[in-house]
């Protein structure tokens, strides 16, 4: 048994030995030391003559006595000394009768919390009781030194130096929570294995803390300084949420600083200030006095926003990026939200922004702050490349060059070109980042592309204009959307058969595309909980061999993230598209809908399902219905980066513009996911249920991110 060692009170032997002594020191030595100790005749004992010799007074200092007295102190030949017994526990602590002033305390009826094999929380303190026992055990539980010991290793030193340490945490932790006269418990003993020191399995040496918080102390008096001066200063007191007479917690004084700081930045106080906080504990009233000295500063407006590189970003532009005008109150948020916006140009490599007084408020009237942005350029020169693969389509190799800046502000060169089994592309962009409002984006695209598929062979030159909001890594959109004008002239003409071509027509279409999409999904590349609806609208005159003919290419496409458990996902997709207007012989071949492939229906090759022409090729239709649901499963390897996706997929092509459903391909298979810092790599392997003769019994997918 082992408990908490007391001091010994002094002996009664030891008592009367010190008054012995006390009677042999005469009074003259108390009074005179040196002379008592110069003095020969010395009533108590032998002068220093009779002592040494009559020559003592002349003994040189440095030469050694001749004879040395004989000294001898005899060993009785029969004294054995015990062996050296160290008796440790083998059952659980207990603990001696102690008595410990203050609440009530029952040591033996302590609520015990056993954090491991060698550690234990006692909680033997009755009332008042321990409201915050929960989360001082977890938070202490990740603090303990104790915690950290390998329970094979550790031996009865380790266990006592750490627990001295974790004695001092428990105390430390106490206060944080507002008990300042907490006391703690502490034994070491033994528990486990029977069968003592000898047995093969040793006990454990173990530890028990007792934590008696005592009474919790209260906040006394605030005092917020300057704060009652603010226009607002009744919700600035409202955001400090610390009142008097509240159970004190020191850390909740720093979250509550935080709360109070934010109000003052976003109700104009540009220039506030709070010094360090400072707690006077009394222990006669059991609280503690906080004194947080706050100055507001006055209140203040937006004024203009300033660059220090106006030949690269100038304030004007910058100040169409803001979601604030001059005049607006100022709000720090919006501060650090045109500080994002501005990194996210990708033009500079860093950014400050400060505010600085212009005029200063006088009476009810806000001052006025100007935001200077300082920034430091980035490269501005980009090469981008990607790389796909398809069982059916083939190779697709993508590749870019852009300059960022060409046209300041944000005016942008791009360069890119495609070199795949089945399609090449060279085009050349002009954009304009943030043109006329925060991320809206004017493009203009030029391209010469060829496309040799099983569905049509197509020559075509293209002419794109788009102004459109769309989400970016930085800032996903709830709301994103899309108008453009689009001129193509495409020479196409269905597979060759044989090696024999078919004669080719050309299509002059004009088309108004114009898109728009709703997301609440978590995540732009990965989302694990939300939906996302889009419309795709686009009418379209075309002209082909005399025929003027006039339709609309219409799509919707809807897809819904559910997380089930902490590593499923279920995600499920439905698409439906209607080209109504005209017939499908009027239709340029590589603007009707098809089905298949990695975005489409697995398992098949690229635009191979729809109706088929007299020669069995993919003619392409005028309506399509696709439909996908997959569960999306992380593992444990690579540190959970890896996920397994079984996926079951459908579609169907119709010639009529109302889907007929003769024919739905199904398809079937798994696939990998590798989580990177920039979205999952993909590899899918897909099966068709029920395959035409032309398709493959297997598909390989390959590409950077989801497949919806």
């Amino acid at each position: 048994m082992t408990g908490i060692a007391l001091p010994a009170p002094l002996s009664a032997q030891g008592q009367a030995t010190d008054a012995e002594l006390e009677d042999l020191i005469p009074d003259s030595a108390v009074d005179n030391p040196q002379g008592w100790a110069s003095d020969s005749s010395d009533p108590g004992g032998d002068t220093p003559e009779e002592e040494f010799g009559a020559d003592g007074a002349d003994l040189d200092p440095e030469t050694p006595l001749a004879d040395l007295p004989d000294l001898a102190v005899e060993w009785p030949d029969d004294l054995e000394l015990p062996p050296l017994d160290i008796d440790l526990p083998e059952e659980d602590i207990q603990f001696a009768d102690l008595e410990i002033a203050g609440p009530e305390v029952a040591f033996t009826e302590a609520d015990l919390v056993r954090l491991n094999d060698s550690l234990t929380l006692g909680f033997p303190q009755l009332d008042p009781p321990f409201t915050e026992r929960g989360d001082f055990v977890e938070r202490f539980e990740a603090l303990s030194t104790i915690e950290e010991l390998d329970g094979d290793d550790e031996n009865i030193a380790q266990l006592a130096a750490r627990a001295r340490e974790d004695e001092e945490l428990l105390a430390e932790l106490l206060r944080v929570y507002g008990f300042y006269d907490g006391r703690i418990a502490r034994s070491i003993g033994t528990s486990g294995a029977a069968g003592g020191a000898d047995n093969a399995n040793p006990p454990r040496p173990t530890v028990r803390f007792d934590v008696i918080p005592g009474q919790r102390y209260r906040f006394g008096a605030i005092d917020l300084g300057a704060l009652g001066t603010a226009r607002d200063a009744d919700v600035l007191r409202r955001a400090f949420e610390i009142q008097p007479g509240d159970p004190m917690q020191s850390d909740r004084i720093e979250t509550e600083r935080f709360d109070l700081d934010t109000a003052l930045g976003e109700f104009g106080y540009a220039f506030a200030t709070i010094d360090e906080p400072q707690l006077l504990i009394d222990h006669d009233r059991d609280e503690g006095d906080l004194t947080m000295p706050v100055t507001p500063g006055g209140k203040y407006v937006f004024g203009a926003v300033t660059s220090s590189d106006e030949n690269f970003l100038p304030g004007d532009h910058l100040a169409t990026i803001a979601r604030f005008d001059p005049g607006d109150i100022y709000q720090r948020s919006l501060e650090l939200d045109l500080r994002r916006a501005i990194t996210a140009t990708g033009l500079v490599s860093s950014v400050t922004i400060t505010p600085r007084e212009v005029s200063a408020p006088v009476g009810d009237e806000p001052g006025v702050v100007a935001m200077d942005v300082g920034i430091e350029r980035a490269d501005l020169r980009t090469i981008a490349g990607a790389i796909g693969y398809g069982s059916e389509e083939g190779f697709r190799l993508a590749a870019s060059w852009e300059h960022r800046n060409l046209f300041p502000p944000e005016g942008a060169l791009k360069v890119r070109g495609i070199l795949g089994t089945q399609e090449q592309l060279f085009g050349v962009g002009l954009r304009k980042n943030n043109f006329g409002g925060r991320d809206r984006i004017l493009s203009l695209d030029a391209y010469a592309s060829t496309i040799d598929s099983p569905a049509f062979d197509a020559n075509t030159a293209g002419l794109v204009a788009t102004y459109e909001r769309r989400s970016t890594l930085l800032f996903q959109k709830p709301v994103s959307w899309s108008a453009g004008v689009e001129l193509v002239a495409t020479d196409e003409r269905p597979p060759a058969v044989g090696g024999v071509a078919a004669p080719r027509s050309t299509y002059l279409v004009a088309a108004i595309p114009g898109y728009i999409l709703l997301d609440s999904t978590d995540d732009l590349l990965d989302p694990t909980e939300g939906f996302r609806v889009s419309a795709n609208l686009s009418p379209e005159v075309s002209r082909n061999r005399g025929t003027q003919s006039f339709y609309l290419r219409a799509r919707t496409d809807a897809s819904t993230y559910k997380q089930v458990t902490d590593k499923v996902v279920i995600a499920a997709r439905a698409a439906f598209g209607a080209i109504p207007g005209t017939d499908l012989a009027n239709i340029a071949p590589s603007r009707r809908y098809y089905a298949g492939g990695g975005g489409s229906v697995r398992g098949y090759g690229f635009r191979q399902i729809g109706p088929r022409d007299t020669l069995g090729d993919p003619s392409g239709g005028r309506s399509v219905v696709e439909g996908a649901v997959e569960a999306r499963i992380r593992t444990g390897f690579f540190d959970g980066a890896v996920s397994v996706v079984p996926f079951l997929d459908a579609g169907s092509v119709s010639q009529d513009v109302i889907p007929d459903f003769d024919e739905i391909k199904l398809g079937v298979g798994v696939g990998l996911r590798y989580h990177t810092g920039f979205g999952p790599l993909r590899l899918d392997v897909g099966v068709p249920l029920n395959p035409g003769p032309d398709d493959s019994p297997v598909a390989v997918y390959v590409s950077l991110g989801q497949a919806f």
